[in-house]
């Protein structure tokens, strides 16, 4: 049986397999940056997979793992894999690649020798010699670590990861990915009963993806995956565990959800990607500064991602941010959860957080700050 891999940011492994567990999926494996798993319909579990994880970054269909080291010892056992089941005579496939501590370390030898073992098994099935690729795509990835090979089929589409939800047509300047804002409010445990908020929301990431959980709207019902094309997997596959999904959306459920920004410009864009993600009637969107914070109610959930020292370029201002936000939340009955690269965090804040986790926000080294 093929086994699927959900691919995840440094630090979200443990999310990720919570999510791919309450999906019903077999054989979990937490791995570092995937967890690997098996569906008793692989079909099935490819669309359930891409249409429901929210913190993941893409799906991918693991064709094979073996040990190569040579060149020759890899076109052969690549050439071995089944992948004439998945790739038609008129697939379009390209090779990425990566290599990390092996005798094989040339990734572009890497790349050309797996796309030369894919095209001879594709002749042997087909028995052309040319293939016009004017098909379905497919974006094989060959990554090798430590000499062993594992070679997985992009389900997702390249380029186009999960995080792409389709409510988001613009961002403001440090936008954070929907996977990961989605991650942030699953470790929070955020169930959509207590108030939410967000006082630097910026484009309305984290309340959107928020209130998507509250109403347990799939992340990614409204868009289009690359192997929505492949001829393996049934239309009717799509078609029914979408039915399921909009089935399984909470119509009744009333989250109270704040978000608020300074800038003004930015809370417009939240308000209008909330309404492209259609839950604008459950986010009420404010102009306002941090210190004017009024907490809305004795107990709720605050996730935050502030602007950084960094991205302000002023490490003062950060400080002082960081001050008005221990202001408003010490002491209170409220859950806060901050993400930041700054060190000086909890000292500006002036109090310790009582669980810290180290996580990359894009290529941004963070601590994600929780205050129970």
């Amino acid at each position: 049986m093929l086994s699927l891999i959900a691919t995840a940011a440094f630090g979200l492994e443990a999310v990720v397999k919570r999510e791919v567990a309450a999906l019903n999926f077999s054989d979990i494996k937490c791995l570092d940056a995937k967890v690997e798993f098996t569906s008793e319909n692989l079909h099935e579990g490819i669309a359930r997979a891409n249409l429901w994880l929210r913190s993941a970054d893409r799906v991918l269909l693991k064709m094979g793992e073996f040990t190569a080291t040579t060149f020759d010892e890899l076109f052969e056992k690549t050439k071995a894999l089944p992948w004439e089941e998945w790739i038609p005579a008129d697939g379009k496939f390209t090779v990425t690649g990566k290599s990390v501590r092996s005798g094989l370390y040339s990734v572009p030898d890497v790349q050309s020798i797996v796309k030369k073992a894919v095209v001879e098994k594709l002749r042997q099935k087909y028995k052309i010699e040319w293939f016009k690729e004017t098909g379905a795509e497919f974006t094989i990835q060959a990554a090798i670590l430590k000499d062993v090979v594992t070679l997985t089929i992009d389900t997702t589409g390249a380029g186009n990861g999960l995080h792409k939800r389709g409510y988001r047509a613009r961002a403001t300047r440090a936008p954070m990915k929907e996977t990961m804002a989605a991650a942030l409010i699953e470790i929070s445990r955020y169930n959509g009963k207590k108030p939410f908020l967000d006082p630097c929301c910026g484009s309305g990431t984290l309340p959107i993806e928020a209130a998507l959980m509250a109403k347990n709207i799939a992340p990614g019902l409204a868009r289009k995956f690359a192997c929505e094309k492949w001829q393996r997997i049934p239309q009717k596959i799509w078609k029914d565990e979408r039915a399921a999904a909009y089935s399984k959306i909470r119509t009744d459920a009333e989250p109270v959800i704040y978000a608020a920004d300074i800038d003004p410009a930015a809370v417009e864009l939240a308000k209008a990607n909330a309404e492209l993600a259609g839950v604008d009637d459950c986010i009420i969107f404010e102009n306002r500064a941090v210190k004017e914070t009024i907490l809305p109610g004795e107990t709720g959930i605050a996730i935050i991602n502030p602007p950084y020292g960094e991205r302000l370029g002023k490490i003062k201002e950060a400080e002082a941010l960081y001050a008005e936000l221990g202001r408003i939340f010490n002491p209170t009955k409220w859950n806060v959860y901050v993400i930041t690269p700054d060190e000086f965090f909890e000292t500006a804040y002036k109090k310790n957080a009582r669980a810290k986790r180290k996580l990359f926000n894009g290529m941004i080294k963070t601590d994600y700050y929780q205050y129970f």
